[in-house]
């Protein structure tokens, strides 16, 4: 992507709304902006088009049409990929702002005001499946009009560029322009199954451990360390064993086959803890480190009625 500097930015900015005040009222000047950001969205014309129902040629025309309409370049085409431009880029925010108040005005009018529209959500595959997707049902009922659209992804989405409405997120969070509203604590535990400790043992202080199946997962750069508190005082242990893996669900489901011993998020093994498939060990030594959840959102005075209505919903019920 090209840089243009601030000056050129807001002389793009205002060329882009000014264009827009004047023919917003238009059908066919909503309907580009919604081909342009359906373009970036799906990236490829093709996909956009099998989402809009039409021809891949009806939207590279609409495409070409913005791009002569404004004298720059949006898009920059080739045989594998499209690539935005700087303005490019500023024209999508742009026609997203724009969509996004139509969407609003919309929904202000029908129904008395009561959320609609399509809401995009992005959450951990463990946390979405065992957390979130259970309080989908009850979220549908209560807003009948909103489309729960959920990608179940441990890959981070870029909000800002359009991938999603809201993510739900694990840990600290980089800085950003975005809005990130807490909505829960993970903590933390050590768990093996009834027969594994039957088997092999159950350890009685950290050390223990050296002598086990330690069960890891496999997304952290450093050595795999277990902390722990005594006296106090936290310290580490660096543990070892056969079978790594990228989230806690799996992890417990190992744990509770006899596998090995797990240190997980304590959602992720409600239900075994609970029906006796795992036992917790060593709580005397559990630090009680926590990763903070957060719901991230763009926010402020646009925020459309149901991504705040999702949110005061999510953070409600997974407290």
């Amino acid at each position: 992507m090209t840089a243009i500097d601030a000056a050129e930015y807001r002389l793009l900015m205002r060329r882009i709304f000014v264009l827009d005040a004047k023919l917003m009222g238009g059908a066919d000047r909503a309907r580009a902006l919604e081909i342009f950001a359906e373009v970036v969205r799906r990236g490829s014309f093709s996909a956009a088009g099998r989402a809009l129902d039409l021809t891949p040629s009806a939207v590279s025309r609409a495409i070409d049409r913005i791009e002569e309409r404004l004298g720059v370049r949006l898009l920059l085409r080739s045989t594998r990929a499209l690539t935005l431009t700087a303005e490019g880029q500023a024209y999508h925010q742009a026609a997203r702002r724009i969509l996004t108040d139509l969407d609003d005005a919309e929904q202000q009018i029908a129904d008395q005001g009561a959320p609609r529209g399509r809401l995009r959500v992005s959450a951990a595959l463990s946390h979405g499946r065992l957390c979130v997707v259970p309080l989908l049902g009850a979220f549908a009922r209560l807003y009948p009009h909103i489309l729960v659209d959920i990608a179940l992804t441990d890959t981070p989405v870029d909000i800002a560029a359009g991938q999603a409405d809201v993510a739900i997120r694990f840990g600290p969070l980089a800085d950003s322009t975005l809005t990130a509203r807490k909505i829960g604590e993970n903590g933390r535990m050590i768990v093996a199954s009834p027969d594994y400790l039957a088997q092999f043992g159950t350890p009685q202080v950290p050390e223990d451990l050296y002598r086990h199946n330690c069960l890891n997962f496999n997304f952290r750069r450093a050595e795999p360390v277990w902390p722990f508190r005594r006296d106090g005082r936290v310290f580490s242990l660096t543990v070892k064993g056969g079978i790594e893996a990228n989230n806690g669900e799996t992890l417990g489901q190992l744990a509770a086959l006899g596998i090995g011993i797990a240190r997980v998020g304590a959602f992720s093994v409600v239900s075994d803890l609970a029906e006796g498939r795992l036992v917790p060990i060593l709580e005397a030594f559990n630090p009680g480190d926590v990763e903070v959840i957060h719901a991230v959102f763009a926010g402020g005075g646009n925020t459309p009625a149901r991504v705040r209505a999702f949110v005061d919903f999510i953070a409600a019920s997974l407290r």
